[in-house]
């Protein structure tokens, strides 16, 4: 393959770049602690972008989207993305870190996801945009469970992002179009699999979400990703991924299955590199009937009010980062999406 694109890698990766933007007859670029900046001169030539599909396995005459994955000669892992745009060849590549961090290093809520984690069933969804580090939440929370509990983790991804090595829990990695034809599928047949655990790359569609349910409701702890932005969000999302005619009754299951949603975002620090922050509800109490009966705006009202440390509100964790120092007010104000109300929570005016 063309060394450019292998010293756009090399370069990525020495700048801790999370993605690489490859684009037919343009200057590559690369992003760096979620800024955009130009790789290189030279525009990446037709012969390089056709070289680097048929190495992730497509065919640059007569395929269209495809995801994929890539390692390069370093050894570095990355999910790449290949698509046309205005009939020329493009791709994207998503740095995969092969560590895994400790969950402690993450700026987490270290002690709810760990409990949540030790669940013999039900469903936790980690959500957030892409780019939010939801992968790695969820990767460091099953390598948690892998050093302290002996389960059978099922994941299900697309593509496999980090590679687990079994120690006290058993390990059976599964990716999307090489092991199984979809994340419905896969998970499907997890099901035949004896599982303990289900990772479950993201919930797309109808079907996928009903089967997760189903899943933890037949005793099989089920972890998934939405793109969501929020916990309000994510409970609509799944509302209305739901037939109507079903509804209810896969809302009166939701409310009796899901565990907890942490939803999170990263954001630039105020000192150097990146910050996460999250928001998260768990779902005990009121909380399974606000669900049950699709009351979303009290969900948000009963989080707000700050009886119980599990849930907290993305307003609350900004201020508590603009207080500390880790984000800037402005950021964090920003980030909130309500400005004066972030300004009013700064002056403690409820």
């Amino acid at each position: 393959m063309s060394s450019m694109i292998e010293a756009l890698i090399k370069a990525a990766f020495e700048n801790k770049a999370s993605d690489i933007f490859l684009s037919e007859g343009s200057v590559a670029r690369m992003k760096v602690n979620g800024q955009l900046m130009i790789a290189g001169d030279d525009p990446i030539e037709k012969e390089d972008i056709d070289s680097f599909w048929k190495r992730c396995g497509a065919d640059p005459e007569y395929d269209g989207d495809r995801d994929s994955s890539y390692v390069a000669h370093n050894g570095v892992r990355f999910r790449v993305n290949l698509h046309r745009h205005l009939g020329k060849l493009g791709a994207v590549l998503r740095q995969i870190n092969t560590e895994i961090p400790d969950l402690e290093s993450l700026g987490l809520p270290v002690d709810i996801l760990t409990k949540w984690v030790m669940a013999p069933a039900g469903i936790i969804l980690i959500t957030g945009p892409t780019g939010s580090g939801k992968s790695t939440t969820l990767a460091s929370s099953l390598e948690w469970l892998n050093k302290n509990s002996a389960k059978h983790i099922v994941t299900i991804e697309d593509p496999i992002e980090y590679l687990f090595e079994s120690k006290q829990s058993l390990f059976t990695q599964r990716e999307v179009h090489t092991d199984t034809d979809s994340f419905a599928r896969g998970l499907r047949s997890s099901l035949r699999q004896a599982p303990d655990v289900i990772l479950l790359g993201e919930i797309r569609d109808p079907e996928t979400a009903q089967i997760a349910l189903q899943a933890a409701e037949t005793g099989h702890l089920v972890l998934a990703t939405l793109h969501s932005a929020n916990v309000s969000e994510t409970v609509e999302r799944l509302t209305n991924l739901f037939p109507s005619e079903e509804r209810e009754s896969q809302l009166q299951l939701l409310s009796n299955m899901l565990i907890g949603i942490c939803c999170q975002i990263l954001l630039p620090s105020a000192s150097d590199g990146l910050f996460l922050v999250t928001e998260h509800v768990e779902n005990t109490g009121v909380v399974r009937n606000y669900i049950r009966e699709s009351r979303i705006p009290e969900i948000v009202d009963f989080i707000d009010r700050g009886d119980n440390p599990n849930n907290k509100l993305f307003m609350h964790a900004l201020v508590e980062a603009a207080q500390n120092g880790n984000l800037t007010p402005e950021i964090a104000a920003t980030a909130s999406g309500n400005e004066s109300d972030f300004d009013r929570a700064m002056r403690g005016i409820s």
